[in-house]
């Protein structure tokens, strides 16, 4: 069986997205290496107002922009501390959370998984996510990152500003490796790790790499000379930036994306053994803890980061990604002190987690009240999707997968819509033709929103039913009662977290 598996390993890395390839009938843009004089395409974090979404081709005076060593450091760090999120910040969270006797197998699922990813983002994931292809899939012009060297640039919010198209690749593969790890806490404890590794190609390649292509794929700003221009090149952008969608740092691709995943395999996986019966307990809320302050550190970079540069709106991510986290914290503990008659450092720890979340397709758009604002919401809207919302649902999502991050990321993505409005001390969003922050339409903007939203949930959700159910017919999902009752550590590693 692990043959099978490593043979579909191999297949799937090899020949990435099946989907058509486009490179041979799309006009040029500014999706080119600095070989072709000019940057490609950023993160859309601080997307352009509908109608005014794409760019027109650079100037030929693009060839002389050199990176900025400043910005390049930032992003340097901003990576680093991304990376950090995942291994060892999410990998500690994750593992206190669960029973002892399966601590090690969470902390190798995040591990490996963090390896996987990153392998194939180099060799396909972000060609087809941050390259031109159509309105949902990218090309295969870059597999294997080629034509990128340490001359190429890639482009940022600011006309004339690039910084060094590779660490833009590490940063999105960052962000796409610890979008993938985060689904395993839904049905952690009970799944087989061939299985984990398998639906993880999967789900990453059906899944994140056309959300972030239809959110964060435009072709850069320094093409906006003039209305015509960039209506002409808006068609190459994303399917959901042609619609105006403001996602900063991943509130659709990377929150709503993995909850969807998570819950449907709690769903279709089913319930632990003696799930309702027997204690199923942290092992460490230490571990717990600890991993909760590498998140909140590591976010900065996460949040900050998608800024590209080391700017005014870089700090503004900072601050609003600090004080939107400090407000969840104390609202989901005073809530949870109110009800249950103490506060927990579980809830604390779940509450920062849920202010992230909210936060983060935010957090460079709204002002510091508006964080405030989401921030407290998010802990108390959250505490309910792990309590009430939980009960409803009915599934086993072992590490409330779906109360924080899905919850917690709708909220965030559809409180953008609301605050990110100047009159309610927000940013706006920016007229690239103009030059100026256009004028803000509050409805027009929530509808986006939810257009992002809607397709977050069912993008995400049907692929993952199809990749499950592929999964459970080649390989299997779960492992045998009796693996599952002695503990995944020993079970399919053959090793223990801890020795007594």
């Amino acid at each position: 069986m692990m043959k099978k598996l490593f043979v579909l390993l191999l297949m799937v890395a090899a020949v990435g997205f099946v989907g058509p390839s486009h490179a041979e009938d799309k006009p040029a843009t500014a999706v080119q290496t600095s070989a072709e004089a000019t940057p490609t395409a950023p993160v859309a974090s601080m997307a352009a107002p509908a109608g005014v979404v794409a760019t027109a081709a650079l100037a030929p005076a693009a060839a002389a922009l050199v990176p900025n060593k400043g910005d390049t450091a930032w992003m340097i760090v901003a990576t680093a501390f991304v990376i950090l999120m995942s291994i060892p910040g999410l990998a500690l969270f994750y593992g206190g959370l669960v029973r002892s006797k399966n601590m090690l197998s969470v902390l190798m699922q995040v591990f490996v998984i963090f390896a996987l990813i990153s392998v194939l983002w180099a060799v396909y994931g972000y060609s087809i996510a941050f390259s031109e292809g159509n309105a949902f899939f990218g090309s295969f012009d870059k597999l294997f990152l080629k034509g990128i060297t340490p001359d190429s640039v890639a482009a940022t919010f600011s006309k004339g500003i690039v910084i060094p198209e590779l660490i833009y690749v590490a940063f999105q593969g960052a962000f796409a490796a610890i979008t993938v790890a985060l689904v395993i806490g839904s049905f952690a404890e009970r799944i087989k790790f061939s299985a984990v590794l398998l639906f993880s190609v999967l789900w990453f390649t059906f899944s994140y790499l056309p959300m972030a292509h239809m959110v964060w794929y435009w072709a850069g700003p320094d093409g906006y000379i003039s209305t015509e221009a960039a209506d002409k090149l808006g068609a190459t952008a994303g399917w959901l930036f042609q619609k105006g969608a403001l996602d900063f740092a991943g509130g659709t691709v990377v929150h709503i994306d993995a909850a969807m995943a998570g819950i449907v395999g709690a769903f279709l996986i089913g319930k632990r053994v003696g799930y309702g019966k027997d204690s199923m307990a942290p092992h460490s809320l230490t571990m717990t803890m600890i991993g909760a302050s590498l998140l909140w550190f590591g976010w900065f970079g996460f949040n900050a980061g998608s800024a590209l540069e080391a700017n005014g709106a870089a700090a503004l991510a900072f601050v609003n990604t600090w004080l939107a986290t400090a407000a969840a914290t104390m609202s989901w503990m005073f809530v949870e002190w109110l009800f249950k008659g103490k506060p927990s450092m579980l809830g604390g720890a779940s509450g920062a987690v849920a202010g992230l979340v909210a936060i983060t397709p935010a957090c460079g758009f709204v002002g510091v009240v508006g964080a405030l604002i989401i921030g407290l919401l998010a802990g108390v809207i959250c505490l309910w999707g792990v309590n009430g919302l939980k009960k409803l649902l009915g599934a086993d999502d072992s590490l409330d997968v779906f109360g924080v991050h899905g919850v917690g990321g709708i909220l965030g993505s559809l409180l953008t819509g609301v605050f990110a409005a100047p009159s309610l001390g927000g940013t706006g969003v920016y007229d690239y033709v103009a030059n100026k922050v256009g004028d803000y339409d509050m409805p027009a903007q929530l509808i986006s929103q939810l257009w992002a939203v809607g397709t977050a949930v069912v993008w995400s959700g049907v692929v993952a039913f199809i990749c499950y159910k592929a999964v459970d017919l080649i390989i299997g999902l779960r492992v045998a009662e009796d693996e599952e009752r002695e503990g995944l550590d020993i079970a399919s590693h053959g090793e223990s977290a801890y020795h007594y």
